[in-house]
């Protein structure tokens, strides 16, 4: 069987990255989307552009047959998924990205569909991928985490909730799976250079004047990371993080706010 990385919410940005980067070390693709005309293009040009094999597929919460389907079809078309990236995500918040979901205006319902994506849906993609991994005694889970799990940001509750759920996961899956050969890690990036993130003009918080290093990430930078800990490269690494956001996270706070005390004083 031929090798494949299967990439949930591929169609564009770090998943579409993520995709373009194993594919571009001669892994066949498979990416999901909620949109099952997206996700076949975005495989389509990746298989395309790399000379691999691409296949896209339809992929909503709340169908674990969906998912059963899905890899029934990835075996007959002779692929083993030895990499599962699980990028998508509910961002958590609600209509406005830049209000968010405030604590005491989040509907139950709302809570709970976050957790439904970012944790159960995940869980049973990486269980049907997990069995597959099982028989050949390797295999690679790579969650796309965010430093907000453990740096939280206002009106995000739900949100950085799920995203320590993942962590917490990725380790228990680390220690569960380990025996099989299937490794599990997490890349937690900070704010990326996103379509969203470019809209929200003069209403964005977080850019590279917050930021260490100067600079927020590219999709590229997640790829990169997603890469290492998906690949034989990270052979013998497992149960672990890597964070990636310019350094946000290593400071007790930026240093611009040294700047702005200064100019007060003055």
């Amino acid at each position: 069987m031929e090798r494949a990385v299967f990439v949930t919410g591929g169609t564009v940005g770090s998943g579409l990255a993520i995709a373009e980067r194993f594919a571009k070390e001669g892994y066949n693709v498979v990416i999901t989307s909620r949109s099952g005309e997206r996700a076949s293009e975005a495989a389509e040009k990746v298989a395309e552009k790399y000379g691999v094999k691409g296949y896209g597929y339809a992929l909503d919460i709340r169908d674990e047959q969906r998912v059963k389907d899905i890899f029934s079809d990835i075996d007959k078309n002779g692929l083993f998924v030895e990499t599962v990236c699980l990028n998508s995500a509910d961002m958590g918040f609600g209509n406005d990205p830049a209000k968010g979901m405030p604590m005491f205006e989040c509907s139950i319902e709302e809570f709970q569909r976050v957790f439904e994506t970012n944790l159960v849906w995940n869980f049973m993609i990486i269980r049907q991928a997990a069995l597959r991994m099982k028989e050949h005694h390797k295999g690679a889970i790579v969650f796309i985490s965010s430093n907000t799990a453990y740096r939280a940001i206002p009106n995000r509750v739900a949100y950085s909730t799920s995203k320590g759920g993942i962590n917490a996961m990725s380790r228990a899956l680390a220690v569960d799976l380990g025996q099989y050969g299937i490794r599990s890690n997490v890349v937690l990036p900070g704010t990326i250079k996103t379509d969203r993130w470019v809209g929200m003009g003069d209403k964005r918080i977080v850019d590279g004047t917050l930021t260490p290093i100067g600079d927020i990430s590219d999709f590229e930078d997640i790829a990169n990371a997603a890469w290492y800990l998906g690949s034989d490269e990270a052979k013998n690494v497992t149960g672990t993080e890597i964070t990636v956001d310019g350094g946000m996270t290593c400071q007790l706070y930026p240093q611009i706010l040294n700047e702005l005390k200064r100019k007060n004083m003055d």
